[in-house]
This record gives structure tokens, sequence and C-alpha cells, in this order.
């Protein structure tokens, strides 16, 4: 199977929605992607225009100043410590990885890759495009053994599910025991909204109390879009077993998949800056506390949606009814249907919006309620 095989492209159906939400008098609410809207930080963006002499290629491995940043960053911010250069390993944003990997770890027909049941589609487009079988599975028990990759995704896009402690261990003695490789897309991490997340780190698929302190056959994936506003940058990264960095490193030199090096010096100071993640946080945070008790008051059930930067919703019907009625209000959300089979009443609302945008949306909610039927 090749890329020209895919299906179309799922959005291309949201468009008539989009229309009808455009015409509402007071403007569109666009909650539909989760594409930032906040600006870049001013540290993130000095560092960049500081290094737009770069005349000779970058290297795929990315500078020792990236690699190095990035380790420590994770032994401060995940409580992931001992990481070195070797353990980690800059990505052109962290969808090309997720479609990307199942490819550059040899997988092929006869291969399973495993992911959640609310699942970003990319993890399916990845096996698809390498022959192998995508399979939707939560319950490490219901794995099959002809996995070879494992997608856990916490916090989850679209449902905002954070898998604990246990959990985490759980999944990476499931993944030993079948010889598979367990990749956890993580990119949601700072943004934890309910207790206990409100209070304490989100763990990572790294963290020593989940692998025991051994990192082999364990993949971290992370993105600085949604903590940095940094999704015009395509800046990410993975980490975890030096065996599989050194794989990947190798397959994505012959591809030519490198970081520009100005976007590398500008995660270098992202990563180094704790002060704007705080800052770009209490802005979702005061965005979601306006948003949920509006979707909830027009007969919504908010499921899940704990951490991350979306409410995952349900009125009882099919999404494509939630999405004419949301249209309806001048409002656009993304299709249950667009996550899987599992989900067909759920849409997913962004918190990727101005304030401006979200009070807008919370006022038409709140009247919907109201409103004569």
């Amino acid at each position: 199977m090749g890329v020209a095989d895919l299906a179309e492209y799922p959005w291309d159906a949201v468009a008539p929605y989009a229309a009808r939400a455009r015409a509402h008098a007071d403007g569109i609410v666009d909650l539909s992607v989760g594409s930032p809207v906040d600006p870049t930080p001013p540290v993130v963006a000095d560092a960049l225009r500081a290094a737009t002499d770069a005349h000779a290629y970058p290297q795929t491995m990315g500078t020792r100043a990236l690699r190095d940043a990035i380790a420590r960053w994770y032994a401060r911010r995940r409580g992931v410590a001992g990481l070195t250069a070797e353990n980690v390993l800059p990505t052109v944003g962290s969808k090309e990885l997720v479609a990307l990997l199942p490819l550059l770890l040899g997988l092929g027909p006869g291969d399973v890759v495993v992911h959640p049941r609310a699942a970003y589609p990319t993890y399916e487009v990845g096996a698809r495009l390498v022959g192998a079988t995508p399979v939707a599975a939560d319950d490490p028990a219901d794995w099959p053994q002809s996995a070879r990759l494992i997608w856990v995704n916490s916090p989850g896009n679209p449902d905002g599910r954070v898998l604990d402690v246990p959990a985490l261990r759980a999944a990476v003695l499931r993944a030993r025991d079948l010889g598979a490789v367990l990749a956890s897309d993580e990119c949601y991490a700072e943004l934890g909204w309910d207790a206990p997340w409100d209070a304490e780190p989100i763990p990572s698929a790294l963290d020593p109390r989940v692998t025991g302190g051994e990192l082999r056959g364990i993949l971290s994936v992370y993105s600085l879009s949604k903590q940095s506003n940094l999704a015009g940058y395509r800046a990410a990264f993975l980490a975890g077993d030096p065996e599989l960095v050194a794989r990947l490193l190798t397959a994505r030199k012959h591809l030519g998949l490198m970081l520009p090096l100005p976007v590398q010096q500008a995660m270098v100071a992202a990563l180094a800056d704790d002060a704007h993640v705080a800052q770009q946080r209490e802005r979702y945070r005061t965005r979601r506390a306006l948003l949920k008790p509006a979707v909830e008051a027009a007969g919504f059930r908010i499921d899940a949606s704990e951490a991350g930067l979306y409410l995952w919703a349900t009125e009882g019907r099919d999404a494509w009814d939630s999405m004419a009625r949301l249209a309806g209000l001048g409002i656009l959300a993304g299709p249950g249907h667009f996550y899987g089979e599992h989900f067909p009443q759920h849409v997913r609302l962004s918190l990727t919006a101005t304030d401006e945008r979200i009070a807008a949306a919370a006022a038409r909610l709140r009247a919907s309620a109201t409103a004569p039927v």
C-alpha cells in the first residue's frame, strides 16, 4: 500500500458544517482543530532570529546542545533522570514520526500496530502505509501476539484520558512479553486539569516507576506545539531505548529527515524556559473553566477530558447530528467518527481559540439550553 491508496482526508467532510458555522451572525467559533492561536513566546522567537545564518546542512541527530536540552527537560519536567544524547532524537513534528514509525522500524504485512480505541487517526495511517494491520485496543490483555508496535497516548487525543503509573507499567510489561516496541505519545503532558493531574506531573512511559530502570523497547514522543505554541515550527522529539534511537537515526539519515538549525536553536530556548509553559497552561485552564460548564449546560456529557487540549463530549446521538446543532450555533467541532469506530456519538471541542471566541461559544451554548424547542 502507498500514500496514494489512503482514504480521502477525513476533515474534508467537515466543510459543510464549517460553512454553516461561518454564516452565524457573530461569526464562527472554530473548535475543530487543536492549532494554537496564542503568540510564540518571545524567548523562542528571539532564539530563532539569532540562528538565521544556517548555511550548512543540519545533522539528523540534532546539535549536541539540543540533545542535551531534551535530556535535561526529561529530568526536570518528566521525572526521567539519566538520559544522555544517545537516548534522544529530534523529529520534524510528531505527526511525521507517528506516521513513519512503522516504516522506520521495518514493519510490514502480517505485523500488527496497536493503538487506543479513541485515537488520533495517524496511528492507523502509519500501519496501513506499510501493509500492517491496525488494531484498536486499550486493555493490554487484548493486544495480540502479532503486535510489533503498540501506541499508547497519555493524555489522550481526543479523549484527554491519562494513564497512571500502574497502567503504564502494565502496558510496558505486556509489550515486552510480546516483543513489541511500546511508543508513548505524550504531547499534552503539561496540560493536566482534574485531580490528581492538576497538582502532580503526568507520568511518562520512561518514568523509572514504570520501567523499573530499564528503557528496553520503550519510546516516548513529545511535541512543543502545544506547550510552547510551536506548531508552525514542527518541533518535536523522541526519547528512550538507545538501541531503538540508533536504528531510527540511521533510517532517518537515509531519508533526509532533519530539523532546520534555527528551529533546533529555538527548541533549546523553549526547553530551558518553564515560565512560558506555565503562562500557556493558565490560558488553557481559564478557557476550559469557561467552556466546560457551558457545554454541560447545553446538554452534553463530558467524558474523560482530565487533561489535554480537548473536551470529549456527547449528547447521546450521532456525532454528525451534534455537529449540525453546534454549526447552527456558529461552533465547529470534530466528529467522533474521525477517531475510530467506537465513539460515533462523541464530538471533540478544542480549547485552542482566543479568549473572546471561547466566551462567545460559551454564551451561545448557554443560550441554546434555555431556547424554546
